[in-house]
């Protein structure tokens, strides 16, 4: 999703907003650009790329004034070029935009009978356009500012400079998020918190319909109606000192060797140390009377919530559905009176996702989300938040999310089936102590980081790859799959093993890769079973087991990573960690772009 970065301060401006851009580069983008107030007049500086190039251009024809707006631009109406890029804008008005406007045909067409004058394919202009027009009418910004945004139709976050008003940046959020930062001497917008660490910790988030005013001196809010409000001031977490990339490669690099310390992390919130039980601390929902739950996400959240879905259905026995978020509410599904609708999300700031948690508002359920931004749009409409102790995930390609969203469902799972009396002290005692090992048996994983590099070679000459798994380890081989395809652009699937006769089984051969998740346990003679046919068939079978599971296997399997033994239970949240690995490994021999790859953005913000 794009990024959005505005200042008024009293050191020059291009720095601070270049600075900012930086720290928004996780989200991925095309183009990016800057505009700063000069002597009254509005001054931009755009390049087609990374921010490399902008900053190139900068050097050659630098920019001063102390207020400014920059952006980091994912492209959808109009091509990732220069002049697309924003901020976009006419002598009197500069705008940046994240989100699309969708009327803006009808929009375009109006302002073009009245004279206006378009010199881009985006639906950006149009909103500079209209305010243009307004401001030449006799409106002065404040006005001409709130009469376009009830024009505006869509999904949106913008923030606009005036030629002539050196101290005031107006911004508006409507579907996608925009914080207000209030500094010493200065006062900040940007997309999100992470944005503002450095300058800021106050922050204030607006609401949906809501807009700013914002001067040196503080900012105004209104509501979608012009009535001002009053928006809480918090302080933020959140720090600069979060998000280099230390002595790594890459930060996805630096991320997965997290893995430990957040899964850590993230269980010692959740488990009380003195019970060695799974507790949700202030849990406004009562666990024991859930009739159903719901759970909807995308990408990476949506496999840890089929995971969880295996854990809520097998370990706590609550009926349990499992739909992507861009499809849920539009099968308009009946939903038990009372169920709990349960959202997964890195950013809680997905549009798919967090429109399926108002579809489940309206249906009468309790709301619980999985986050990792306590600070999120979906995190204010939800009933609760179990947050995930991630920190800020930079690489686009989530990975220490992932577990640390499947160490929270794990334990969430766990205090239900206590809750519902489904599980014994016995087995609850077996599986905490199982969940409490993860940290130091995923240090170990990392262990095999050269054994897995080596694999690499092997895969990243593949055209086409299969993943397997069964039970809990089956989204994890959707997880694998969706990995490898979205850094290293190599076409994978992953399948439940038992499946493969039914089709996949006819794309194998000596060139196609089966990467098989297979840890010892109920399942695993079934998939053994599975991975013989493929065999058979000439498939290179690479095992990913424990030590008792690659003696059996040993006869069939091309290459073989042996990990640490764990109980069936917790499986999934070691096992998603080798294919991550192997993901980066095989993109860092492709010589793709592992952190930002094409085509992709961190959080999709608009649908």
């Amino acid at each position: 999703m794009c990024g959005i970065i505005g200042v008024i301060g009293a050191q020059p401006a291009a720095p601070v907003l270049m600075g900012a851009l930086g720290r928004l580069e996780y989200r991925g983008y095309d183009s990016a650009g800057i505009a700063t107030l000069v002597d009254g007049a509005i001054l931009r500086r755009r390049a087609e790329g990374k921010l490399v190039r902008l900053a190139q251009v900068l050097e050659r024809t630098p920019l001063s004034g102390s207020t400014g707006i920059g952006h980091t631009r994912w492209a959808t109406h109009g091509a990732p070029t220069e002049t697309n890029a924003h901020p976009h804008g006419t002598e009197r008005v500069a705008v940046v935009h994240n989100g699309i406007i969708e009327n803006h045909a009808e929009l375009r067409a109006e302002l073009e009978a009245a004279g206006q004058v378009f010199v881009t394919e985006t639906d950006t202009e149009t909103v500079a356009q209209m305010v243009d027009l307004l401001l030449k009418q006799g409106m002065d910004p404040v006005a001409a500012a709130g009469a376009t945004f009830r024009r505006l139709e869509g999904a949106y976050a913008l923030a606009m400079i005036f030629a002539g008003h050196p101290e005031l940046i107006i911004g508006a959020q409507h579907g996608a998020p925009l914080a207000i930062g209030f500094g010493e001497g200065g006062m900040y917008v940007g997309s999100d918190a992470l944005a503002l660490a450095p300058l800021t910790r106050r922050i204030a988030y607006l609401e949906d319909g809501d807009w700013a005013v914002v001067r040196r001196d503080g900012a105004a809010m209104f509501d979608s109606e012009g009535a001002p409000v009053e928006r809480a001031i918090k302080l933020t977490q959140l720090t600069g000192a979060a998000i280099g990339k230390g002595n790594f490669r890459h930060f996805m690099e630096k991320e997965l060797h997290e893995h430990p310390a957040v899964i850590g992390d993230t269980l010692h919130r959740m488990v009380d140390p003195a019970t060695r039980a799974a507790v949700l601390p202030n849990l406004p929902i009562d666990l024991a009377s859930v009739p159903r739950i719901t759970i909807s996400a995308c990408g990476s959240a949506f496999y840890a919530g089929m995971v969880g879905r295996w854990w809520f259905e097998a370990i706590a026995k609550v009926p349990t559905d499992g739909d992507v978020a861009s499809e849920f509410r539009y099968r308009t599904p009946p939903m038990t009176p009372g169920g709990l609708g349960l959202l997964v999300s890195q950013s809680g700031e997905t549009a798919d996702t967090l429109a399926a948690l108002r579809y489940m508002r309206e249906q009468g359920q309790h709301i619980l989300s999985v986050l990792n931004s306590p600070e999120s749009s979906m995190a204010r409409e939800s009933d609760a938040v179990l947050e995930t102790i991630a920190g800020p995930e930079i690489g686009v390609a989530s990975t220490k999310a992932f577990t640390a969203q499947l160490a929270v469902l794990a334990c969430l799972a766990l205090a239900m089936a206590r809750a519902r009396g489904a599980i014994d002290a016995a087995a609850e005692a077996r599986m905490t102590a199982a969940l409490l090992e993860i940290p130091s048996r995923a240090a170990e994983v990392l262990e095999h980081d050269a054994a897995i590099q080596a694999l690499a070679a092997r895969i990243a000459e593949a055209r086409d790859v299969l993943y397997l798994g069964r039970g809990n380890c089956f989204p994890i081989a959707m997880e694998g799959a969706l990995k490898l395809k979205e850094i290293s652009y190599i076409h994978a699937e992953g399948y439940a093993a038992g499946e493969m006769k039914h089709g996949p089984i006819a794309l194998i051969d000596r060139a196609v890769p089966v990467i098989a998740i297979a840890p010892s346990g109920p399942l695993f003679e079934k998939t053994a079973s599975n991975l013989q046919e493929a065999a058979a068939r000439g498939g290179q079978v690479i095992v990913l087991s424990d030590e008792q599971g690659a003696a059996k296997l040993a006869g069939i399997a091309t290459e073989t990573i042996v990990l640490p033994a764990v109980d069936p239970f917790v499986a999934p949240i070691l096992y998603a960690i080798p294919v991550q690995l192997l993901a980066y490994h095989v993109a860092v021999l492709k010589g793709t772009d592992v952190d930002q790859p094409r085509n992709l953005a961190k959080s999709v913000t608009v649908e």
